[in-house]
């Protein structure tokens, strides 16, 4: 079963999980969520790492993100409304690879003549993490109308889930094409249901009067 995004938002604000003891003595298993004096129950907990106790997740470093808004478009990308560039990292002195994603007013996201652009990378020991995607900010050029800069702690579960019923996802990382992100979904879905996830649908988008 599942819980409410009430008893979730609960458990978010003042985290206390309770646990049975399974087979196992040693392998606690969850089976409610303690909001307050409020305890919701279910059979399993689905969730990213930061809705479950500290000692169900490890952390795997941090990644440094900053949300551009634009009057223009990133340079030479000529008239393309929507895109992703990808710094490798050995062309800009770095192990891992800056990304830059941009999109504009034809995704909805924006307001008519503004693009949005993110730039991300991991965090590699930097005092300043925001400097680490520096390369990335130059390539949107001059123009930017706001920024928005953080840094965000990255996590992943230290078991499977099957033991402990809590199926824990791993946190955003810094690619921006979501491959790695449909991986742990891919991965997270086996693990809940014990079958892998059945591709084969119909690639038709859904329309309106669908359902």
């Amino acid at each position: 079963g599942f819980v409410s995004e009430f008893y979730l938002n609960q458990f978010y604000l003042y985290p206390s999980a309770c646990f049975r003891h399974g087979p196992a003595p040693s392998i606690p298993q969850a089976w409610g969520i303690r909001g307050g004096n409020e305890v919701a129950k279910a059979t399993m907990f689905i969730g990213e790492p930061s809705y479950f106790p500290a000692e169900l997740v490890r952390a795997t470093g941090q990644v440094v993100r900053s949300l551009c808004f634009l009057d223009h478009l990133p340079k030479n990308v000529g008239q393309c409304q929507t895109g992703q560039i990808i710094l490798p990292g050995s062309q800009v002195g770095r192990q891992n690879d800056i990304y830059i994603s941009f999109m504009s007013k034809k995704l909805e996201v924006v307001a008519p003549g503004v693009c949005l652009a993110i730039v991300s990378t991991r965090v590699e020991g930097h005092q300043n993490p925001v400097s680490e995607v520096e390369p990335g900010i130059a390539l949107l050029g001059a123009g930017i109308l706001q920024r928005f800069d953080s840094v965000s702690d990255c996590y992943e579960p230290v078991e499977d889930g099957l033991s402990n019923k809590c199926f824990i996802s791993k946190s955003y990382d810094e690619t921006s094409h979501f491959k790695t992100a449909a991986d742990d979904v891919l991965d997270m879905y086996y693990r809940v249901t014990g079958e892998e996830l059945d591709m084969s649908i119909d690639p038709k988008v859904p329309e309106p009067g669908d359902y």
